[in-house]
């Protein structure tokens, strides 16, 4: 899965520019900042990682289910889980 890092802790905020951050292109580890916050392209994440954080009770987990799609949120962040589509070769 990928992960896009959104850094704030204003749910509003988060809303305001959730559609604006999934169409942004950003490269692995790239980062730019939409009205002042911080979005950052953290790369793949194992799906381990995302049943560990589903777990922790200060963690707010949201699902997008039209888009399969999973937020996370916890302290200053949200964590935007899109699943890769793998292609293959033949």
């Amino acid at each position: 899965m990928k992960c896009i890092s959104v850094y704030t802790n204003d749910f509003e905020v988060f809303s305001d520019i959730y559609e604006q951050v999934l169409s942004m292109p950003l490269a692995e580890n790239e980062e730019k900042q939409i009205e002042g916050i911080t979005v950052m392209e953290s790369g793949d994440v194992p799906d381990n990682y995302l049943d560990r954080m589903k777990t922790k009770p200060e963690v707010v987990v949201m699902k997008v289910r039209d888009k399969d799609i999973t937020i996370l949120q916890h302290k200053n962040l949200f964590e935007i889980f899109i699943p890769v589509q793998e292609s293959v070769v033949h």
